[in-house]
């Protein structure tokens, strides 16, 4: 017999935007130094946990070639464990909506969320800092949607401070491509050199993507969304790529061009946040009479 999630056992996994994504250098380990601003969206991915005692982690089901040893969500289960010293364990059920490999933070995004849902549910105490420290050991990302805020971050993308910028909507288009990270950031002309940015100075106009020329050359289906959607709205990639973004200020005009989407294209429509609904969710969690 299946198991049946309820819908308040769910733990959203929201996703992100890189507003813009300068890369600044190299530091003394040989990773590359960026600036970028990280918009937290309203939608994403949800997870859910059935706890066991027994010790064993494990999706109910996996991910489509994804084996479980290399699913982010594992993994951050697992170390956490490690870390604390916790004998228990979890089954793992994710409803993904957002695209792999596409630039707005699914894994990581997902093993945030599994790192501060299993705290909780397996009453680990850690603080925010302590699982950002837990969660940089699965990626730089990790950190951001651990505390949950849109954020101006540096280094490699573990320096971050919260920010205020306006309330906007978001189209975002998934060209249908796999991106490897690694392979952009090993290419030879990829800048490397931009200019810092005091976050004072930022304004969206004046920012670019050093990544995406790159890209747009090794993946011309990612050149040809751009042109297309630029016609609507400023547009640009986000991260390492494939989905762009474009941003509207009204809800109804995003939505307008999500339904002129060519065929071969998917999208969705979302708002930017100030907190993420996994930050309102721990919040919710918290706060609950005798914490859930």
């Amino acid at each position: 017999m299946d198991t049946v999630v309820m819908p308040q056992s769910w733990w959203p996994s929201p996703a992100k935007l890189n507003l813009f994504l300068h890369i600044t250098g190299r530091n003394a380990t040989g990773y590359h130094e960026l600036q970028t601003l990280f918009q937290m969206l309203d939608t994403g991915d949800r997870l859910a946990f059935d706890i066991n005692d027994n010790g064993i982690i494990a999706m109910s089901e996996s991910l489509p070639g994804v084996p479980d040893e290399d699913n982010l969500v594992v993994k951050a289960a697992r170390l956490l464990a490690r870390h604390t010293g916790s004998e228990q364990g979890a089954t793992i059920y994710i409803d993904k909506q957002l695209p792999m490999g596409g630039g707005i933070g699914g894994g990581s995004s997902n093993a945030a969320t599994t790192l501060v849902a299993l705290n909780h549910l397996w009453n680990c105490q850690l603080s925010e800092d302590e699982l950002a420290h837990i969660g940089l050991q699965l990626g730089a990302d990790v950190p951001v949607f651990i505390h949950g805020k849109t954020v101006f971050a540096e280094g490699i993308g573990e320096k971050f401070s919260p920010v205020s910028v306006p309330a906007t909507w978001y189209l975002i288009v998934n060209p249908g491509v796999h991106v490897s990270t690694p392979a952009i950031f090993g290419e030879p002309d990829l800048p490397r050199q931009t200019p810092r940015i005091q976050w004072s100075d930022y304004r969206y106009e004046s920012t670019r993507n050093d990544c995406q020329e790159i890209v747009c050359k090794r993946h011309p289906e990612v050149a040809k969304l751009l042109q297309w959607l630029v016609h609507y709205a400023p547009s640009r990639m986000t991260g390492t790529g494939a989905c762009v973004f474009a941003t509207f200020s009204d809800q109804q005009e995003a939505r307008d061009v999500l339904a002129k989407l060519p065929a071969d294209w998917t999208g969705f429509v979302a708002k930017g946040v100030a907190e993420s609904p996994l930050q309102l969710k721990r919040q919710e969690v918290n706060t609950a009479p005798d914490n859930m």
